[in-house]
């Protein structure tokens, strides 16, 4: 549980120490894959396949509009190439973010190419899903990482340290 501030609140009896981020669509689940961790997983994966065949018909149907308007074949070529670049440049970018945090300047920046190529960005959601969570391994080693350091700063020493033996 967290407060307003974001600050961790801890139940009664239980020892204070990180907790894991949620992922979108999988919560916590990804920490020890339990409760239907496997079914969101699959769900995800059926989910953003089926988004992108949707996105791909709805991009078809543009392709025939500018056909049927007979604007020219260079202005068609335009479409179809911006469409396949911007697909390709947020496939990647999204790909990139499953491994790393993005830069939220960058991200910011990137906005209307990731919007117009948002096709790859599904694809990328599909293929990723196939293998783990999208952005589990990024939040994986987060929180080892997190854990590992509260490991460290609460472990206490043993005995008295004035009486500990000096080296010579």
């Amino acid at each position: 549980m967290s407060d307003d501030n974001g600050t961790q609140e801890t139940p009664a009896g239980s020892a204070p120490g990180p907790r894991p981020e949620p992922i979108r669509f999988f919560g916590t689940t990804w920490v020890d894959h339990a409760n239907g961790y496997t079914v969101r997983r699959i769900g995800a994966a059926i989910g953003s396949l089926a988004a992108a065949v949707a996105s791909c018909l709805v991009l078809r149907f543009a392709y025939e509009g500018l056909a049927i308007a007979d604007i020219g074949s260079f202005v068609t070529l335009l479409m179809v190439v911006m469409f396949a670049i911007c697909s390709a440049l947020a496939f990647r970018h999204t790909w990139d973010g499953f491994t790393k945090r993005p830069d939220p300047d960058r991200q910011a920046s990137l906005r209307g190419l990731l919007a117009i190529g948002f096709v790859g960005s599904l694809l990328a959601y599909f293929f990723r899903s196939l293998t783990e969570a999208p952005g589990e391994k990024l939040h994986r080693e987060e929180y080892e990482a997190a854990l590992k350091q509260h490991e460290k700063r609460t472990t206490r020493r043993s005995g008295n340290p004035s009486k500990k033996r000096r080296r010579s």
